[in-house]
């Protein structure tokens, strides 16, 4: 019985083992960048992802024509497909998706639990409740792409700027460097990387640099940008030394990133507080108290 005991045992532990080593080694940045870059075969930067194209979609023009059908003015459009595409859906058709979703998905859902159930109260209830679920969600997943995005920014800007300084002090102009930042940081942080490609295409197009910088602060939303951008366009307009700058503006960023972690670490105990109540702390009394409770009951009846 103790050999059969240990050798479940060691079968357990061997199979969880093998299935956590393989969850973890799907999510880790290395093993993404070799999967990508052997995927491509023998040429590897074909596996980074390829310049935003300049053409846009040949769709695109035709889903501003369907915003008045539902009552979306032209700058209430461009205000939600601005919001959107700072969420990471920048498809021309996600405006009217989501307006469709936030108006008429909740008479859709508020529908479904009337025909379904028999007239009554409780009808009524569910109808409400699905009603009102539905027309937050939009908002709520929006939001939740938008919070996503911004700290994966944040998250790699420090890195960011470590390749930019690398790649400033070893002789590469600002263009040159950010283009060298964005193809190393692809597989990494993906978001960061796409914003950079997109000032970069900007750039190409004959955008003015002080005017692609603004519009990268204007799309991320990310206070560590605005104030990467100001930094930049100062030293732009007064002529200092770029790379001190980057320097100094990547150990302040990346001061802040500890920061954060460390106040993360922080919430983490009062966090623990109600699962430990509501979930550990049951079964724990009635492991711990249950045998001296069922002592008393047997002798106080006898």
């Amino acid at each position: 019985m103790l050999i059969i005991l240990v050798a479940v045992f060691i079968s357990v532990a061997l199979v969880a083992g093998l299935a956590a080593s393989s969850a973890l080694s799907t999510t880790s940045a290395e093993r993404k960048r070799l999967r990508e870059v052997t995927r491509s075969g023998a040429d590897a930067t074909a596996a980074l992802p390829e310049a935003v194209s300049l053409m846009g979609d040949e769709h695109s023009g035709f889903w501003p024509t369907v915003a008045p059908l539902l009552a979306l003015s032209n700058k209430e459009y461009d205000r939600l497909r601005t919001r959107l595409i700072r969420a990471g859906y920048d498809h021309p058709s996600a405006p009217i998706v989501y307006a469709v979703a936030e108006r008429v998905g909740p008479f859709l859902a508020a529908g479904i639990p009337l025909l379904l159930l028999d007239p009554g109260p409780q009808t009524y209830f569910l109808a409400a409740l699905a009603g009102g679920a539905m027309f937050f969600t939009p908002g709520l997943v929006v939001d939740h792409g938008l919070s996503v995005r911004r700290r994966a920014i944040e998250n790699g800007l420090a890195d960011a700027l470590d390749l930019l300084v690398v790649c400033i002090e070893a002789g590469s102009g600002l263009d040159q460097a950010i283009v060298k930042t964005t193809d190393e940081l692809a597989i990494a942080y993906p978001v960061l990387a796409e914003e950079l490609r997109i000032m970069t295409t900007e750039i190409r197009a004959g955008k003015p640099r002080l005017d692609a910088f603004k519009s990268l602060a204007t799309r991320t939303k990310v206070d560590d940008v605005r104030a990467l951008v100001a930094m930049l366009i100062q030293t732009d307009r007064f002529g200092t030394s770029i790379g001190q700058a980057l320097r100094t503006h990547a150990d302040s960023s990346r001061e802040k990133r500890r920061q954060r972690a460390e106040e993360k670490a922080q919430k983490i105990a009062v966090k623990l507080v109600f699962p430990l109540v509501l979930c550990f702390f049951p079964a724990f009394y009635v492991v711990v108290l249950g045998p001296a409770v069922i002592q008393f009951i047997r002798s106080f009846t006898h």
